[in-house]
């Protein structure tokens, strides 16, 4: 199939916005980009034509920190961990299907219950099931009674052994990354935000056999001393980051360690309401907000790749928007929309190695696109507006023609 975008002004985390635009997509991919006479010349007459009637085009948004499995404690959750597989495999295609409607075309999942996460990825790519392009860590790695113990979507392992040998089941299952629990967390009970849960060996072998095996290994971690440790092993990301330093954030940057830090999660009481979360959570999560956001700025400061991420899942309704875009405008405010751009669409492409077909809009990448009535580069809440999506050719969501979610 042959389409014409045209009618647009396309913009994306490398370039200046090209006005008057068109953009001629053959199959999955585009072929040509640019003015819009010179793209219809190249594109000839027997393209299809798609007027976007003046919108914004820009590649589809990455979340870099999804879970369509989340189990949080309270009720919701509870409700959750009850479901058996084929329940459990039906909602997160549901969840899938959502996310990608509402502009989110890839995501990084770090941590999905029973590996249900290839199961889902397989039935994608196959055309079954609508959804984002997954890149996935499968079950997240971790200690004994340790950070998300309590649900499938992790692995427990120890020593030195234990946690190659859970880096190696995760890579046997497809996994394109490592995700490892290295310090603790809001959502745990028996633990705080800056509880060590690694001694060095066990956390140099999980990195040493992962990288061993090309994949990259980002660590859910709070606390400065364990993070600053899992950096100068080779840890490739930070999760979260709740309580960075100046000094561990300039050497995250001197060492090319990514964050992904997931602001909402200190500070989104309405969701935590809706789940029925419990009041210690709450306390807790709530509590960081502050430190959280203050450890975000340092990272800036210092020129850390920072990196979308929501943690709740990408699709969730809330505070007038999804989650994904929350996530986003949390991060513009600091980092300011043309770099927000780049956070969630170019920047997530390139730590997943996948720059090749994703992240751009140019020849000769995958036509995974989105389009919304206002300029993202000057206002990151433009994404509100996300009216229509793309996904490897296809369109998926188009609000004025009725193809709808």
């Amino acid at each position: 199939m042959s389409l014409l975008l045209e009618n647009c002004t396309v913009v994306d985390g490398r370039i200046q916005p090209v006005e008057d635009a068109a953009v001629w997509v053959v199959g999955e991919r585009i072929a040509a980009v640019g003015p819009r006479e010179r793209v219809l010349a190249e594109a000839g007459g027997d393209a299809t034509r798609i007027d976007l009637d003046g919108a914004w085009l820009t590649p589809g948004l990455a979340n870099m920190h999804t879970h369509l499995s989340l189990t949080l404690p309270g009720a919701a959750g509870d409700r959750l961990k009850r479901m058996g597989p084929h329940e459990l495999a039906l909602y997160m295609a549901d969840g899938a299907r959502r996310t990608l409607h509402c502009g989110v075309t890839t995501v990084r999942c770090v941590a999905e219950k029973d590996h249900a996460d290839f199961a889902l990825r397989r039935s994608i790519e196959a055309g079954r099931t609508p959804g984002p392009r997954i890149f996935t860590a499968g079950q997240a790695l971790v200690c004994t009674g340790g950070h998300g113990h309590e649900s499938s979507d992790t692995l427990e392992c120890d020593g030195v052994d234990g946690f190659r040998r859970g880096v190696r089941q995760q890579v046997r299952a497809g996994a394109d990354l490592i995700k490892v629990m290295i310090s603790g967390g809001i959502a745990g009970r028996h633990e705080s935000i800056d509880t060590r849960q690694l001694h060095p060996d066990e956390l140099a072998a999980v990195l040493q056999t992962a990288h061993d095996w090309g994949r990259r290994v980002t660590a859910h971690a709070g606390p400065a001393p364990v993070i600053t440790e899992a950096v100068e092993l080779g840890l490739d990301c930070v999760e979260h980051g709740y309580e960075l330093t100046a000094e561990l954030a300039a050497l995250m940057a001197e060492r090319g360690t990514a964050l992904v830090p997931t602001l909402l999660v200190t500070r989104c009481k309405e969701f935590f309401d809706e789940l029925g979360v419990p009041d210690w959570m709450q306390r807790r999560s709530l509590g960081a907000g502050e430190r959280h956001l203050e450890s975000f700025a340092m990272a800036v400061a210092a020129g850390v790749e920072v990196l979308l991420g929501s943690d709740m899942p990408p699709f969730w309704p809330f505070e007038g928007t999804n989650a994904t875009v929350r996530e986003l405008e949390h991060m513009s405010a600091v980092i300011g929309p043309e770099r927000a751009l780049y956070a969630g669409t170019l920047g997530p492409v390139r730590w997943l190695r996948a720059e090749q077909d994703l992240g751009t809009v140019e020849p000769g990448k995958l036509a995974d696109l989105i389009a919304m009535d206002r300029d993202p580069a000057a206002d990151t809440s433009a994404f509100r507006g996300v009216r229509w999506v793309m996904q490897g050719g296809a369109v998926v969501r188009d609000d004025r023609s009725g193809v709808r979610p």
